[in-house]
C-alpha cells in the first residue's frame, strides 16, 4: 500500500510538474508574443517619430534657405538703394557747383544760342555784377535777367509772352537726370 501511495504521489507530482511546465511554457510563449508586439509597436512609433522629425527638419532647412535668400535679396536691394542715394548726392552737388558763378552765365548763353534774346527772361536766384558782366552782350540784345524766389541755383528761361519756360535750376536738372540713375541696375 505504501508503494501504491508512493506511486500515486509520484504520479501526481509528475502530472503537476508537467502541468506546471506546460503552464510555464504557455506563460512564456504569451510573454514572448506580448514582448514582440511591444517591440514592433515601439519600432513603428520610432519610425513614425523619425519620419516626422525628418519632415520637420526638411521644412526647417527649406525655411532657413528661403529666409537666407530673402535676406540676401534685401541686403542687395538696400545696397543698391544706398549706391543710388550716394549718386544722387554727388550729382546734386556737382549740378549745384556748375550752376553757380561763371558757369551760370555760360549755361544761359548756351541755352539761348540761336534764339531771339529779346523774347526771353532769365530768372536766377540773385542778379550779381559777375553775372551781368558775363551776359553783357545778351542783355544788350534784349535778354532780361531778374531774381526769382523759385530758383535757388541755376536759372529758368521764361518766354516773355508767357508761352512756356525751360527749367535749368538745380532741382529741374536733377529731376531730368535722376531717372537715368534710378534705372541703373547695379549687379
Amino acid at each position: 500500500m505504501e508503494l501504491q501511495i508512493q506511486n500515486l504521489v509520484s504520479s501526481i507530482r509528475k502530472e503537476g510538474i508537467e502541468a506546471a511546465n506546460k503552464e510555464a511554457e504557455s506563460i512564456i510563449a504569451e510573454a514572448k508574443k506580448k514582448a514582440e508586439s511591444i517591440v514592433a509597436e515601439a519600432k513603428t512609433q520610432a519610425d513614425q517619430y523619425r519620419e516626422s522629425s525628418e519632415k520637420e527638419i526638411s521644412i526647417l532647412r527649406e525655411s532657413a534657405q528661403i529666409s537666407a535668400e530673402q535676406a540676401k535679396r534685401d541686403a542687395a536691394l538696400a545696397f543698391k538703394e544706398e549706391i543710388r542715394n550716394e549718386f544722387e548726392k554727388i550729382l546734386a552737388a556737382d549740378v549745384r557747383k556748375e550752376l553757380s558763378g561763371e558757369g551760370l552765365g555760360k549755361l544761359i548763353r548756351a541755352a539761348l544760342s540761336g534764339e531771339n534774346l529779346a523774347a526771353y527772361t532769365a530768372e536766377v536766384a540773385e542778379v550779381g555784377d559777375m553775372l551781368k558782366a558775363e551776359l553783357a552782350q545778351e542783355i544788350k540784345g534784349g535778354l532780361e535777367i531778374r531774381p526769382s524766389r523759385d530758383v535757388q541755383q541755376g536759372f529758368r528761361l521764361s518766354a516773355k509772352d508767357g508761352s512756356g519756360y525751360f527749367d535749368c535750376s538745380d532741382d529741374g536738372i536733377l529731376e531730368m537726370l535722376m531717372p537715368y540713375f534710378r534705372d541703373l541696375d547695379f549687379q
